[in-house]
């Protein structure tokens, strides 16, 4: 069995946590010790998200002023070593040596035309109070907007159009690897005219693309079972954070699609759990990072399938 396992940035670094290497690596063991039985028994994919990292990175950088801020692709890329290694190393502690391990640099294509740059939305590095973030939006010119009870910093979020290298990464699951690929959604990068010989030139991008939007089109070219987009709640819920709210414990995707949730959160992992059952016809789960094995069997969190009867609602207890 072929599977995908998309992790959230806050299950790699939770909400308030500094972000410190020793947090982060702590984290990341503890994530590997959930997806260690997955890569003892199925064929792998690991992607991540990188949203406090690469935020981080851009407020250090910004901070010294003799040269510019590294652009966000750039950063991207530092994350995708960065947290590649962390899961490499974890993981290669938890499973037998034998294992092969990789961690790939992943560039995805997105459109220069998309509408995200005119709106971004892209939550990235940590959370500020409401007067930190205005004084940072002064200073920096950030975009920055509400994230639940405090601020973050926003930037835009093209969707991918295509994962340069898709093929490199089969090859790799064919011989056996573990792959972890595609992290922070990707490098973003896209095809500008230019006076070269082949008539354009292949440029990075200052964006942040989706992590699980990624991870649906990696999972769909990859043709694999299942979808997994792992995070720091236990499962979707209807009416979030009101005395109403309630699980949604299976759903078709026209039923999940049709609900609303949050763009900076749960809407962008509905959206990719939606199009790849869509598309595909095989499972997604939504849920926590300590049930990936039980939303493989279908046990927890929220299980996208197209025999699900509509929206299946559990009261929150």
């Amino acid at each position: 069995m072929r599977v995908v396992v998309a992790l959230g940035g806050n299950a790699l670094l939770r909400r308030g946590e500094p972000l410190t290497a020793e947090n982060q690596r702590a984290n990341a063991r503890e994530a590997c010790r959930a997806l260690a039985p997955l890569a003892r028994e199925q064929e792998l994919v690991i992607s991540h998200g990188n949203g406090p990292q690469v935020g981080l990175l851009a407020l250090q950088g910004s901070a010294y002023t003799a040269v510019d801020t590294y652009p966000l692709d750039m950063l991207g890329a530092q994350t995708e070593g960065m947290i590649g290694y962390l899961l490499q190393q974890e993981l290669g502690n938890e499973l037998p040596k034998e294992v092969r391990l990789a961690t790939l640099l992943t560039m995805i294509e997105v459109d220069p035309s998309d509408p995200a740059f005119e709106d971004p939305t892209k939550p990235i590095g940590p959370v500020y109070t409401e007067e930190e973030a205005e004084r940072l939006r002064k200073e920096k010119g950030w975009v920055v907007k509400p994230d639940g009870d405090a601020f973050r910093r926003v930037v835009p979020s093209p969707l991918p159009k295509r994962i340069f290298g898709i093929e490199t990464i089969e090859t790799l699951l064919e011989s056996g690897c573990v792959v972890i690929c595609a992290g922070g959604g990707g490098i973003p990068a896209m095809y500008t005219e230019d006076e070269v010989p082949a008539g354009r030139r292949l440029v990075g991008v200052e964006a942040v693309i989706d992590k699980d939007l990624a991870s649906a089109m990696l999972a769909i070219d990859l043709r694999a079972d299942a979808l997994v987009i792992v995070t720091d709640v236990d499962a979707v819920y209807a009416d979030w954070g009101t005395p109403t709210q309630r699980a949604i414990r299976r759903a078709t995707p026209t039923a999940l699609a049709a609900s609303p949730f949050a763009a900076g959160s749960m809407g962008p992992k509905v959206r990719a759990a939606c199009s790849f059952v869509a598309e595909t016809g095989r499972l997604a789960a939504i849920g926590s990072i300590a049930d990936t094995d039980a939303l493989l069997r279908k046990e927890k969190g929220t299980i996208v399938t197209l025999d699900a009867r509509g929206l299946e609602l559990v009261q929150a207890a």
